[in-house]
């Protein structure tokens, strides 16, 4: 399910963030993530940053967890202070659902990226895995966000985030078919930006932009972030034959919110 994986002709179709977050609420969607949840758990890249970012005994805020991958790994790791958000009211019942079959106390709540309930200040790091920053629909909605993860944040800690890679794509004809409509105007006017993706599929429209390095790192800048690392999935671990199905390569961004 991850739209990266999947070149040549799209349909294009609405940018409505509403149907794009219906998306997430799709039984078989909410399925696969339960999957990974319990098949899965943490990718060794995974585990790799974020016990060397983050203590067990901090505060972490996770966005995007979907069914609980990530958070359920932390867990069993010895992370006890995270607390795992997703807009998604399916994928946080289905989080909760499987952290109860494990006996597993774990905090899940529905919540908005680009309008977070918690107080300044208050996170000792934060985490939006899985590319889910990128699925934010409108630019502005994704920087909304990005500035609200650096509001709740303590000054000196870390946020771990991961995205596709426009220039490492193995897609490189379609995006090269994709400059070449935006050259002449004749981009599907139901994208916004240049590295939009948006298509229907059975489940709902899954959208995602793909952004390049220095796209990103300007936007992360003028957050007031700054850039620690960033590195390839691949560069970073061997994963898992069942990993690489279940997500394409991706960068992971290390980036801090200065003391």
């Amino acid at each position: 399910m991850c739209l990266q994986s999947r070149p040549g002709p799209i349909q294009y179709t609405t940018m409505d963030p509403s149907q794009i977050n219906a998306y997430f609420d799709a039984p078989p969607v909410v399925a696969h993530y339960a999957r990974a949840a319990q098949d899965l758990g943490l990718w060794r890249s995974e585990e790799k940053v974020f016990t060397r970012l983050f203590q067990p005994d901090q505060s972490i805020l996770e966005l995007g967890c979907g069914a609980g991958r990530i958070a359920i790994g932390l867990h069993e790791l010895g992370y006890a202070n995270v607390l795992a958000s997703d807009f998604s009211k399916e994928m946080i019942a289905q989080a909760r659902h499987l952290a109860k079959m494990l006996e597993y106390s774990i905090p899940f709540r529905v919540c908005d990226a680009t309008a977070l309930e918690f107080e300044a200040a208050v996170f000792d790091g934060a985490i939006f895995g899985f590319n889910g920053l990128m699925q934010i629909p409108k630019r502005a909605n994704r920087e909304r966000a990005l500035r609200e993860v650096y509001r709740v944040l303590r000054p000196g800690a870390w946020f771990c985030f991961t995205t596709h890679d426009r220039e490492r794509s193995p897609h490189q004809a379609f995006w090269l078919a994709e400059q070449q409509r935006w050259d002449a105007g004749r981009q599907s006017a139901e994208l916004e930006v240049f590295g939009d993706r948006a298509e229907t599929t059975e489940d709902g429209v899954h959208f995602m932009h793909v952004p390049t390095v220095a796209e990103l790192t300007a936007l992360l800048e003028a957050v007031g972030f700054r850039l620690e690392v960033t590195v390839m999935r691949s560069e970073l671990a061997d994963e898992p034959a069942e990993v690489v199905a279940f997500a394409d390569d991706c960068r992971f961004w290390v980036v801090q919110k200065p003391d």
